[in-house]
């Protein structure tokens, strides 16, 4: 195995990390690491704090010595009911500087093995990081149906599952080879942000192509790569002007993850004895004043599925080990922002820590939120800066708006009526005086855990433009779910396997190629072009990326807002109706503010 990390602005490789055996006594057992997590730390961190856990056989048993090292101490050793673990507290004071620290495991007064730690040195200006707002757009993809840029690494034996593209929940080959293949078209697509879906290794029997049951939190799936290709993915997107969002789930593991042989704890995960329980997805509880405690505690502490065991994120030290990891990947790969699924499943006060953590080490990086809930109510509850009644702030700057995203269908199909069609979205968008911040929602049509939104539009051109437009120019961080822009379809119904299908042009020997237009028909080719000149253009509109909202009551079919910044003024107008209609643009005269068309 090996490590890459950043030394002074070069890449260096450095050998996987282990104990080196000391002469240990005849009747000692062989002493050797499993893991040592994280691998490797920074100095000059704002949370001068490290915890470093160890997994070896009986290294419970044994005391720790630190070397002399100027500028850290250790600050003790903690121990758990697993002799197999050892959890080491550091801290990191300003003298620190770049190096290896060498830890002695002791037993009694005789060394039996020693671990060489390095500390590296930050990238110039990390912690300044700008993390993605509303001037951006962002790209959601799934890796493994997005392009197979390596097939050298579409089966790596001892990870489970089945490589097959002829059956739509196997995995299909896609990987970091192939996404980063296809920046070009990325960028040129107009998007600055992409966003995979999880990337981490899934050594799950089957569906692990989604990344969603991660088996080890550090290691990126040897099916779509290795750790230093992610790197190098995040570093070129950087050169053509697109960030990298880590998908990270906080909330559960996969039943694969090698902690379930040998959990590090007692109470490291939900339930882990005894019979199955599943959340009730009743995500209400958390907020309800009236909630019985145990059904807030089946929400919270129920598996989320049964290959998914749940975390139980108030064991301490569980919770510093996924505030470090997450630290750990944004400082290592160089990302620009996170996406959490599953956020309000995640122990509240634990999301707090998590959130204030992450953006004290970054603060102008950005963490989006999913609550999977249509109810602005209930997913303003979780924003930063919300004044809840019972005080509680997660601390997340922004969430996924579900709320627009479940109700766009209904919106552009439904007749109107004074809460249905447009005058649903009114209503909607009217709702933002709950958000803490409605600029920092992101705004979609669809995603990996929705029906395409073309199909459920009915295929129907017009109304995915519409639809688009809304998210492109309404507020908020807009994005874009892969395939839309080629008009590609699913069941209207969710049917994972078939709404994630394979990009078309990913693969050798595709019929039709979507980065380049070949074999794609003219009105695919009309949607990747209009899509193309809407983002290009957003890039250029201060009102739209920095601009307040202005909006009218839906009126004869049509919705018409504003948005405004200094001297920059859009008018958008959304007509459902099946003819031309004629505005009275009397009724507009503050968005117009004296102008006219």
């Amino acid at each position: 195995m090996v490590f890459v990390y950043s030394w002074g602005g070069t890449l260096r490789r450095v050998l996987a990390l282990g104990f080196v055996l000391l002469g240990l006594a005849a009747q000692a057992a062989t002493l050797g690491v499993q893991h040592v997590e994280p691998p490797h730390w920074w100095v000059g961190m704002v949370d001068t704090r490290l915890q470093i856990m160890v997994h070896a056989p009986g290294v419970g048993a044994l005391d720790v010595r630190l070397q002399p090292y100027a500028g850290v101490r250790l600050a003790g050793v903690q121990r758990t009911r697993n002799a197999n673990f050892l959890f080491l507290d550091l801290e990191l004071g300003p003298a620190a500087q770049p190096g290896q620290l060498r830890l002695d495991f002791l037993r009694g007064a005789q060394a039996v093995g020693s671990l060489d730690y390095p500390l590296l040195l930050r990238r110039a200006g990390s912690a300044q990081r700008r993390g993605f707002d509303a001037s951006d757009a962002v790209y959601l993809l799934m890796p493994d149906r997005f392009a197979n840029g390596d097939a050298s690494n579409d089966v790596v034996p001892g990870l489970g599952d089945v490589t097959d593209r002829a059956i739509p929940g196997a995995r299909h080959g896609g990987d970091l080879a192939g996404m980063r293949q296809h920046l070009d078209y990325i960028a040129s697509m107009g998007f600055t942000m992409v966003w995979p879906t999880p990337l981490l290794e899934n050594r799950q029997p089957r569906h692990s192509y989604h990344g969603y049951a991660l088996t080890d939190f550090y290691r990126i799936d040897p099916r779509f790569g290795s750790n230093q290709d992610y790197v190098d993915f995040v570093a070129d997107a950087r050169q053509h002007g697109v960030g990298v969002l880590q998908d990270v789930v906080v909330n559960h593991i996969g039943t694969g993850h090698w902690w379930m042989q040998d959990l590090p704890d007692d109470g490291w995960i939900h339930h882990a004895q005894g019979p199955y329980v599943e959340t009730n997805n009743r995500h209400t509880t958390v907020m309800d004043p009236h909630a019985a405690p145990e059904d807030r505690e089946r929400f919270l502490q129920g598996w989320f599925d049964t290959s998914m065991p749940d975390l139980n994120q108030r064991h301490p030290l569980l919770a510093r080990y996924l505030i470090q990891n997450s630290i750990w990947w944004i400082e290592a790969a160089d990302l620009s922002g996170i996406r959490e699924d599953t956020f309000s499943y995640a122990d509240p006060q634990f999301l707090q820590q998590w959130t204030r953590a992450v953006l004290r080490e970054y603060p102008h990086f950005n963490i989006v939120g999913e609550e999977m809930q249509d109810k602005p109510h209930q997913i303003a509850y979780w924003q930063k800066g919300a004044r809840n009644r019972d005080g509680y702030d997660s601390g997340l700057p922004s969430l996924m708006d579900f709320a627009v995203a479940d109700a766009l269908a209904p919106i552009l199909t439904e007749p109107e009526g004074w809460d249905k069609g447009l005058g649903r979205l009114y209503d909607i968008v009217s709702s933002d005086y709950l958000y803490a911040d409605p600029m920092h929602l992101m705004l979609f049509a669809d995603n990996h855990d929705r029906a395409r939104i073309f199909s459920v539009l009915g295929e129907d051109v017009q109304r995915l433009q519409s639809a688009l437009i809304l998210v492109a120019t309404l507020r908020g961080i807009p994005q874009v779910f892969y395939g839309t822009e080629i008009l590609q379809t699913s069941p209207s119904v969710r049917d994972d396997g078939r709404l994630r299908a394979d990009f078309p042009g990913g693969w050798a020997g595709d019929r039709a190629n979507a980065f380049t237009g070949s074999g794609l028909s003219a009105a695919q080719r009309g949607m990747q072009d209009w899509l193309r000149h809407l983002l290009q253009w957003r890039k250029t509109s201060a009102a739209v990326t920095r601009g307040t909202l202005l909006h009218y009551v839906p009126q004869d079919g049509t919705y018409v807002y504003f948005r405004s910044h200094a001297n920059d003024t859009v008018m958008v107008v959304i007509n459902k109706r099946d003819q031309a209609s004629t505005l009275d643009l009397s009724r507009f005269q503050t968005g117009l503010q004296g102008r006219t068309l």
